[in-house]
């Protein structure tokens, strides 16, 4: 029963999906989310041209909703319109541009269209871009043209999640005409990305040890006692006793003397 549930609620939301992009058709629809809140449903779109989704004085959206109530029982939709930043790095905007240039100018420039659209989305900062349009271009016979600039994955995760895929049909003279975007945004984050950072440069400090550090910190005092002055030598007699006259009595002489 509760799987059920979910495939009722699954099936409700991609036919209400499918009625507002043929609704808004050709206003730049890059996709539409439904919420549940608690007061009703909440439907955004995500388009590049927001005025021409809201109408004059909010026509459109008043229709909108009136028919949401009625064809598909929502008790409280409520509309939210949010405009896309960068058109040429979505995938289901750049797929609508190529419809309707094509549509537009026919399948004989089909060539310049596709090489307009890689030069934009690769100038916008995308990685890569693949467009494939088939069809009877430009003779009688159907064939596939591919046209790729970049870098682009293919396999892996990177190719499921990372890269934002698009298709949709253009209906011109000679038949209907199918296309196929993929684009690798710029801010999606590779799994064999290396950063290479930049060496650090080397500052040799000087570490003065605790007891030189101590001699730098204090201070000398200096003394206020005052050097004692230092004494001149004596004078020197002005006529000195050489030393030749004065001389010591000699043993002999003492011994020879008598004793008292």
């Amino acid at each position: 029963m509760i799987e059920r549930e979910f495939i009722a609620q699954k099936t409700k939301e991609f036919y209400i999906k499918k009625f507002i992009q043929q609704k808004l058709n050709n206003v730049g629809i890059s996709e539409i989310k439904l919420k549940k809140i608690p007061l009703g449903e909440k439907i955004i779109i995500h388009t590049s041209r927001p005025s021409l989704v809201v109408g004059s004085k909010g026509s459109n959206i008043k229709d909108l909703t009136r028919i949401l109530k009625k064809e598909f029982n929502l008790e409280n939709p409520q509309i939210e319109i949010a405009e896309v930043r960068d058109i040429f790095l979505d995938a289901h905007i750049v797929a609508e541009k190529i419809a309707t240039s094509l549509e537009r100018f026919g399948s004989a420039r089909f060539k310049g269209v596709g090489h307009k659209i890689m030069e934009n989305v690769i100038n916008s900062g995308a990685l890569g871009i693949e467009v494939i349009i088939s069809g009877k271009l430009p003779g009688a016979r159907a064939k596939s043209w591919r046209f790729y600039q970049g870098y682009l994955k293919k396999c892996g995760d990177i190719a499921v999640a990372g890269v934002r895929k698009a298709q949709t049909a253009a209906l011109l003279k000679s038949g209907i005409i199918g296309i196929k975007v993929a684009i690798m945004p710029p801010d999606i984050q590779l799994p064999d990305h290396i950063d290479i950072l930049d060496e650090p440069v080397q500052v040799a400090e000087v570490v003065a040890s605790p007891d030189v550090a101590k001699k730098k910190g204090s201070v000398k005092r200096k003394s206020s006692r005052k050097k004692p002055a230092k004494k001149e030598p004596a004078a020197v007699a002005e006529n000195p006793v050489p030393e030749s006259t004065v001389s010591e009595p000699s043993t002999e002489a003492a011994a020879a003397e008598p004793s008292p």
